[in-house]
């Protein structure tokens, strides 16, 4: 294993950096509680597996009898470390849907102050969106989606885009990642607004009431009501929201694997 790291360490080191810049954006393993030394192992494996197979005849030219002291290898090293941080970035994209969906539940429940710090985002976030996202994480594993990324993804991306095709593909990179902003409220609004129609209905007959009777105070008692509500609509409606969050998973990473194919060509 070693000689062969070894034979090609300037060409290893490309692959390492764009399998380290993944795993340090993506959402689970960017969390701070995650062992530094175990982003570092799993990088070097996963580089040592794919560069076995890789076609690095691309590279031969850049790659001169200094190796890796030249400026040039340089810019290439950032090079695949942009693509790493582009990929780790939209699935991190993917995920914040599910979070903002919650941010807009909580906050029609009444339940937006009720915020700590989320571990798996790294920002404060209120109850139902950590809910979601936690909910979101696991469907991702269970659905073996990782296996996916990592077994499909990356090695599709080693071989249909490199750090010379960035250079020359900053408009689609840029088109693609406004396109994932958008859709990332497009699909909060699509899993939130269920409850959120229900709950400003219920909001709207709780005021009409409260205008007709006074006596009856039952904005005090709407509160309890809007999050019993909230709580069994979202209960039964989570296998559509399940199933919403895998049909996400299939649309974000066929949209990444149109812009790898478009970047190298292939459309």
């Amino acid at each position: 294993m070693l000689d062969s790291i070894l034979l090609k360490a300037p060409v290893y080191l490309l692959v390492f950096v764009r399998c380290f810049t993944l795993i340090m954006t993506l959402p689970m393993f960017s969390m701070r509680s995650a062992s530094r030394v175990a982003k570092v192992a799993i990088a070097g494996y996963m580089a040592f597996f794919i560069f076995g197979s890789l076609d690095t005849s691309v590279y031969a030219p850049y790659i001169g009898e200094e190796g890796s002291s030249s400026m040039i290898y340089f810019l290439l090293l950032v090079g695949e470390a942009l693509i790493g941080i582009i990929m780790g970035f939209f699935i991190s994209i993917i995920f914040a849907a599910f979070s903002a969906a919650g941010q807009f539940l909580a906050f029609q429940m009444g339940l937006s102050a009720a915020s700590s710090y989320d571990a798996l985002s790294q920002v404060e976030n209120p109850l139902m969106g950590q809910f979601f996202n936690l909910v979101a994480m696991l469907v991702f594993m269970q659905t073996h989606w990782f296996q996916k990324l990592f077994l499909g993804g990356l090695v599709t991306s080693f071989s249909s885009i490199n750090a010379l095709s960035i250079a020359t593909s900053n408009e689609k990179i840029a088109r693609f990642m406004m396109s994932g902003l958008t859709s990332l409220f497009a699909d909060a609004l699509v899993i939130a607004l269920p409850v959120m129609g229900t709950l400003f209905l219920i909001t709207v007959c709780t005021g009409l009431l409260t205008k007709a009777a006074p006596q009856m105070n039952l904005l005090s008692e709407g509160f309890p009501i809007m999050i019993l509500v909230a709580f069994t609509i979202i209960a039964v409606s989570m296998p559509s929201i399940i199933d919403f969050f895998v049909r996400s998973f299939s649309k974000g990473f066929s949209d990444l694997e149109n812009l790898f194919s478009s970047i190298s060509g292939g459309v």
